[in-house]
Formats: C-alpha cells, sequence, structure tokens
C-alpha cells in the first residue's frame, strides 16, 4: 500500500540531510479552508489531515505533534517535483465522498526568525484535488502549529535534493 523511504528517511527525519539542502523562499497563502476543516462549504465531517492520518500512521508515517492543517507555500517562479518521496501512499479510500486519492509526503524544513522545524510536504495527486486545486508552485505542508506564521509570511524552504527537483514553475 505504500512506500517508505526505510533507513534513509529516518536519518532524514532527524535533519541530516546527508548534503547540501535545496534551499527556496515561500511565502505563505491564504487555503481553501478544507484541510483544516474550517471552511463552511466542505463536506467533510472533520479537518482532512485527521481523517487521512490513520492511513498515514498505518504506512509508517507518524503525524504526532503536527497541526491537523496544511500551510500552503507558494515558492513561485519555481515549482518543486517530487521525484523520490519519503512516503507514497497510493489509492488510499480516507472518505466515500469521492475515488481514493494518491499523495506522496516529503520532508521539509521550514526556516524564520531564526527557527528551523522539520514538517512533512504533502501533495495529493492532481486529479483527486479537482474542487480545491494548488498552483503548481504551492506545496502543501503539514507542521507543528507555528504562532506567528500566517498568509504574507516569508518562510525559507529547505528540501532534501534526494527527494525533489526544482524548475521554473
Amino acid at each position: 500500500r505504500w512506500k517508505s523511504g526505510g533507513d534513509e528517511a529516518q536519518s532524514l527525519r532527524s535533519g541530516d540531510l546527508g548534503g547540501e539542502p535545496v534551499s527556496l523562499r515561500s511565502v505563505v497563502l491564504r487555503g481553501h479552508g478544507v484541510a483544516s476543516g474550517a471552511a463552511e462549504d466542505t463536506p467533510h465531517p472533520a479537518d482532512t489531515i485527521s481523517l487521512q492520518a490513520p492511513f498515514f500512521t498505518e504506512g509508517g508515517l507518524d503525524l504526532t505533534g503536527s497541526h491537523p492543517a496544511t500551510l500552503n507555500l507558494s515558492t513561485a517562479p519555481r515549482r518543486i517535483l517530487i521525484v523520490n518521496p519519503a512516503f507514497h501512499f497510493p489509492d488510499v479510500r480516507w472518505t466515500d465522498l469521492h475515488d481514493p486519492e494518491s499523495s506522496d509526503i516529503i520532508d521539509v524544513w521550514l526556516r524564520w526568525e531564526g527557527r528551523r522545524v522539520h514538517a512533512w510536504g504533502y501533495r495529493p495527486t492532481p486529479e483527486w484535488k479537482a474542487d480545491h486545486p494548488q498552483p503548481e508552485a504551492v506545496l502543501e505542508v503539514i507542521a507543528p502549529f507555528l504562532p506567528g506564521i500566517g498568509p504574507g509570511t516569508v518562510v525559507e524552504l529547505e528540501l532534501d535534493p534526494a527527494q525533489v527537483e526544482v524548475r521554473e514553475a
């Protein structure tokens, strides 16, 4: 059901990239409010991160300590292509409201105001996001609750070069 990065992913989660990170300037955008459950028109009974979390846990991804929402980070004019995810979750049926969804998860680190925080880049396959699409230059990030970060906040995004390629959008 899933692919895990194994021992290499474990070491990456501890912050050891084994090389120079890819560093991109990003800006937090206002999201649709579906992942957090804040949208008034969401068809889901709860935030979508909590609804998917049991499947992620089953696949080895521990979201303990993560806020049940996503940060939408724009890296325009660049886009992030996931080439070797830490986790791949194919065809997960986490709701009866639409077909199963596939998603890739990568390690990311957020830097701002002198802090560096590990988080998870989350990218569902675009065909499953038809109702709430994201521009190609936006990466959704699952992170701990980060007071002071909101729309317009500039965040340095660090990525593992073994997991991603960066291209012009």
